[in-house]
């Protein structure tokens, strides 16, 4: 890429270029929600993306359950496969984007299809990453490909860069944090008003905070997957995900939450994982926090992650971790990695 000034006043905020390198070609396999932002951004926010990717980034094909559905978002000119896997195998796509979800098939056979072929993926599935990251990781190595996954945890949070690159000169003793938008917001409710959790589930289901089975988030199944990513970057090791303790909310009531308030505590559902003696401890459940804490003040959807480095000391990152926007945001901000040639060891 190169950057020049035209000779008349400089406009704040316009940036010239010339893109000499081609666009990069992108196949996604998933239109869901996320999927859905995905399209929204590249289309809406098409110059600013193309200014930081250094050149034009283009969705050339896609491949979804249903071909009919209207997302609200035009599909012509992309070409469309049935089967996802074949996205690793179509010539015209250069980057893979994988947003099925799920710990297996569809998305684990796609995943590592790319990969062998060399081709860099992007992905949001964090019950993928929990249950296979190594394999995925070996297969990249293997590969000569990248695997970009800052979607997967914490939504629109950059707290994979943070612990992968930012906090790359610290030993990690400890990574904790609220990584369920929908607990949250049921706990911040039930605090708030003094309701009791059924109520507070049912009403977060008619607003689309919580799922019509909610099971995976309100018994931190959820928190547990991204947790173990976490702590897999932060340690530098495999976490066995069956090992990892869960305890979800189902059986936090209004009266604990009163209880809490007079002891000058709030709950919390927190995934922790932290060094012992003994090795690294990994851990979901409703916590006590105290009311000072900055983490007690993190309420409705929002997630927040706590690392504590050996030198920087404690760091904090908070904001939405879920939704179309955000997560969305984080998928395209693994785009703009892999085409500007930027990798991280996975």
């Amino acid at each position: 890429m190169v950057l020049y000034f035209k000779k008349e006043p400089f406009l704040p905020g316009k940036l010239y270029m010339t893109l000499s390198q081609r666009s990069l070609s992108v196949g996604i396999a998933g239109l869901g929600t996320v999927g859905g932002g995905v399209l929204r951004i590249l289309r809406d926010n098409a110059d600013i993306v193309a200014a930081h990717a250094g050149r034009p980034i283009t969705v050339t094909a896609v491949s979804a359950r249903d071909k009919t559905r209207d997302r609200g978002v035009k599909l012509d000119g992309m070409r469309w496969h049935d089967d996802p896997v074949a996205l690793a195998g179509d010539s015209g796509v250069d980057v893979v984007v994988e947003l099925i979800g799920g710990s297996e098939a569809p998305a684990r056979p796609l995943v590592m299809a790319a990969l062998r072929a060399g081709k860099p993926v992007v992905t949001a599935n964090k019950a993928l990453l929990a249950r296979h990251g190594v394999e995925l990781a070996a297969a990249a190595e293997n590969g000569g490909a990248t695997l970009g996954f800052e979607a997967a945890v914490a939504g629109g949070i950059p707290v994979i860069k943070t612990l992968r690159e930012g906090l790359a000169a610290n030993r990690i003793r400890r990574v904790a944090g609220i990584l369920n938008g929908t607990c949250n917001y049921i706990l911040t409710s039930m605090q708030e008003r003094g309701s009791e959790f059924a109520d507070v589930l049912a009403e977060a289901q008619k607003l689309g905070y919580a799922e019509a089975d909610p099971s995976f988030d309100i018994d931190g199944v959820d928190a547990a997957h991204k947790l173990a990513i976490l702590a897999a970057l932060a340690f530098g090791r495999n976490v066995d995900f069956d090992a990892v303790h869960i305890e979800g909310i189902r059986n936090v009531s209004a009266l604990d939450i009163a209880f809490a308030k007079e002891l000058g505590y709030r709950i919390k559902l927190l995934g922790i994982a932290r060094r012992t003696e003994a090795g690294i401890e990994s851990r979901v459940h409703p916590c006590m926090v105290p009311q000072n804490s900055p983490l007690a003040r993190v309420d409705g959807v929002y997630n927040a992650v706590v690392a504590e480095g050996d030198f920087v000391g404690r760091v904090m990152l908070e904001g939405r971790g879920a939704g179309a926007g955000p997560t969305a945001s984080a998928v395209v901000a693994d785009l703009i990695d892999v085409a500007r040639g930027r990798a991280a060891p996975v």
